[in-house]
């Protein structure tokens, strides 16, 4: 494939390789870790999170989040003790990288791909395999996500067992933000494509087979970028933002997203059942993740209630013009959308500057509580994607507390609940942080009930876990 005219790209001036965020090479076990406090005898199983890694040094561009090699960071709780392990998503790219000892493919800004001479051509001229934005567990399968294509599987140890189509029922693959309703134990995903269908979804039931085959969205006829979805018991809730993907402008050195505000943002009602999409429209908002969704009430025609963090513009790629000299804004919206006349209002619950939602996934589809977010307290000196404390608002009380990580940059907070127990107070946040000083990087374990008090038990990992994405709890 014929590649654009770039500018000569240089890693070692992208802030997003270097410091916090930069990627390790070597995969380590380390067993007995270091624990400052007390682990809970109660949690036995494994926290893994996922992120970018590049196996080697970028070529062309990297485009954080979207570019970069997936690396699997585990810890495993048992008895009050704790190990450690990160491995790479080896994927067929990577292995072709690895015989030559370096990278072939650039990022997705680039479009820098090898032909036949280098990778063979089942790999030749075509767009890398990335899993590595996050990590479930579904059906028993441990998968690696990226952002719109097949996952991969990995086995209990993180190793890569191959590249998961479900049977060949989704050969071209899911989004990265699956959501596992906790009732039904179905699956349900989404995935755009560059070419008709430009936006499908699906589910898969709880034993691993694919109910609803890919499905195509009526009325998009465009590729676009939708990182994240929420679920309702009646409802697919999927967020159009303005964000196109615009491969001629790529070819010609421009940006391979595009944002078009002009378009305006709509969401899409999809009826679980199969029936006719039901879409709102508003003023243009980007949206990188859900919070969650739910119905407000039992009759069908009921209103759907949707949190999630709400951005004004786009805030990777795009035009570096007039639009992006205006401070981007940020903060935890709640949408309510009628499903009969798709009229939709929207309400800030908390301006702070807040990323990377969670709920108790028990909680999934049906209303919560606790929302907890990475969030910053206005210190300077932090990329985008970095974090220095963690904010927990709670919806029914309208109210926020903060717990500031100090010289720590904290990742994702995790909920894993206390056995037996259904209370989303009644167990443990967990993430993992690194800190700013000296590189060193940590598994904080903060209590549910009293999240403000921090963590009852930092474990110590004795390698640096860049900063990264998403991840789950997977109890045993």
């Amino acid at each position: 494939m014929n590649t654009p005219t770039q500018p000569r790209f240089d890693p070692t001036r992208v802030p997003h390789l270097l410091g916090s965020f930069a990627p390790v090479t070597d995969e380590v076990d380390v067993v007995d870790l270091e624990v400052t406090g007390k682990i809970p005898d109660s949690l036995d199983g494994l926290y893994v999170r996922n992120g970018p890694n590049p196996r080697f040094s970028p070529i062309g561009s990297y485009l954080y989040p979207i570019d970069g090699d997936g690396m699997l960071h585990g810890v495993w709780l048992s008895e009050g003790r704790a190990r450690y392990r990160n491995r790479f998503v080896r994927t067929a790219a990577m292995a072709a990288e690895e015989r030559v000892g370096r990278a072939l493919w650039g990022g997705v800004e680039s479009l820098i791909l090898p032909g036949a001479d280098e990778v063979g051509p089942e790999l030749a001229d075509d767009f890398k395999d990335m899993p590595d934005i996050n990590v479930v567990r579904h059906a028993g399968r441990t998968l690696a996500l990226a952002e719109a294509a097949c996952p991969f599987r990995v086995d209990a140890g993180l190793e890569t067992v191959g590249k998961e189509d479900f049977g060949g029922a989704l050969p071209a693959g899911i989004t990265a933000h699956p959501k596992i309703d906790p009732v039904t134990g179905e699956m349900v995903v989404f995935c755009y494509a560059l070419e008709p269908p430009y936006l499908t979804w699906s589910i898969i039931d709880p034993t691993g087979v694919v109910v609803r085959k890919a499905t195509p969205v009526e009325n998009v006829n465009e590729p676009m970028m939708i990182h994240d979805m929420a679920l309702t018991e009646r409802y697919v809730v999927l967020v159009l933002s303005p964000v196109f993907i615009d491969l001629e402008a790529a070819m010609t050195g421009g940006s391979f997203l595009a944002w078009r505000p002009e378009r305006g943002t709509r969401v899409a009602l999809i009826p679980r059942d199969g029936g006719q999409t039901v879409w709102a429209s508003d003023e243009a908002f980007w949206l990188w993740h859900t919070v969650n969704a739910y119905d407000e009430a039992p009759d069908a025609g009921a209103p759907v209630i949707l949190d999630y963090v709400q951005w004004s513009r786009l805030t990777v790629g795009g035009d570096p013009s007039s639009s992006s000299a205006e401070p981007v804004r940020c903060g935890l919206v709640r949408a309510r959308i009628n499903p009969t006349t798709g009229r939709m209002s929207r309400t800030e619950l908390d301006d702070s500057r807040v990323e990377l939602p969670r709920i108790d996934d028990r909680r999934i589809g049906r209303s919560h509580r606790f929302v907890a977010l990475a969030s910053e307290t206005g210190q300077a000196g932090l990329l985008p994607g970095e974090y220095n404390a963690i904010r927990w608002y709670d919806t029914v009380g309208d109210s926020s507390r903060v717990w500031s990580s100090g010289s720590l940059s904290v990742g994702e907070p995790v909920f894993a609940p206390e056995p037996g127990q259904q209370s989303d107070e009644a167990g443990y946040w967990m993430t993992f942080a690194t800190d700013r000083t000296d590189q060193s990087s940590w598994f904080l374990i903060i209590p549910a009930g009293d999240p403000t008090a921090g963590p009852i038990a930092r474990v110590r990992i004795p390698v640096r876990v860049p900063l990264g994405l998403h991840g789950s709890w997977l109890p045993n």
